[in-house]
C-alpha cells in the first residue's frame, strides 16, 4: 500500500510562539472573478511551493487585469506570461516602500497605491472567509494533497453559491 504524501512540513518562525513550530500544511491558489466575487479555479500545492509557480493555472485566459500579493512578484517576467497582453498589478514588498519616509510625498503616494491594490485583492480573500467561517474549514485533515485539494474545490463551489444565494433565491430557480 502506497500513500500520496506531497504535503509537507514547514517551519512557522513568527506568531505567538517563541520557539519556530513546524505545521503539516498546504497552500490554496485560487482564482476569483473581479466583478463576481466568484472562484472559477482551484489550485492546491505543497506549502513549499512557491505562488509564482502556479499563476498559469489560475488564469483562464480571458483576464485584462491580474491582481496579487507580494508572493506573486516578478511573474510577469516569466517565460509562460511573456505573451499574455494584460494589467499585472502585484503588491509591492513592504521593504520596497518603508524606504520611503512616511511623510514624504513619495511615500504616501505609494501608500495610497498600495491600499488601492489591496482593495481588489480583499475579493480574493471573501471565499477564505466563507469557507472558514460559514463552513468551519480550518485545518486540512486529510494525508495526501489529491484529498486535500478535491475537498477545497468542493468547499470553494459552495462558497460561490453561498456568496450567490440572495440572487438565486430572488431569480426564483431556487426553492427552499
Amino acid at each position: 500500500m502506497t500513500r500520496e504524501c506531497h504535503v509537507r512540513f514547514c517551519e512557522r518562525l513568527r506568531g505567538q510562539f517563541l520557539w519556530p513550530t513546524h505545521h503539516f500544511g498546504m497552500k490554496s491558489h485560487i482564482g476569483v472573478d473581479v466583478e463576481s466575487g466568484l472562484v472559477h479555479s482551484v489550485v492546491g500545492t505543497a506549502a513549499n511551493v512557491a505562488d509564482v509557480t502556479q499563476v498559469d493555472q489560475l488564469l483562464h485566459g480571458e483576464e485584462t487585469y491580474v491582481s496579487g500579493d507580494a508572493g506573486y512578484t516578478g511573474v510577469e517576467k516569466r517565460a509562460e506570461h511573456q505573451h499574455r497582453q494584460m494589467i499585472w498589478s502585484i503588491a509591492a514588498r513592504p521593504s520596497s516602500y518603508k524606504k520611503h519616509a512616511k511623510k514624504s510625498l513619495i511615500g504616501r503616494m505609494r501608500r495610497k497605491i498600495e491600499y488601492a491594490k489591496a482593495q481588489v485583492r480583499a475579493k480574493v480573500e471573501h471565499p477564505f472567509r466563507v469557507i472558514k467561517r460559514q463552513f468551519g474549514y480550518t485545518k486540512v485533515r486529510f494525508r495526501g494533497l489529491v484529498k486535500n485539494t478535491a475537498q477545497q474545490t468542493t468547499l470553494f463551489a459552495l462558497s460561490n453559491l453561498w456568496m450567490m444565494r440572495k440572487r438565486l433565491l430572488n431569480a426564483g430557480e431556487v426553492r427552499l
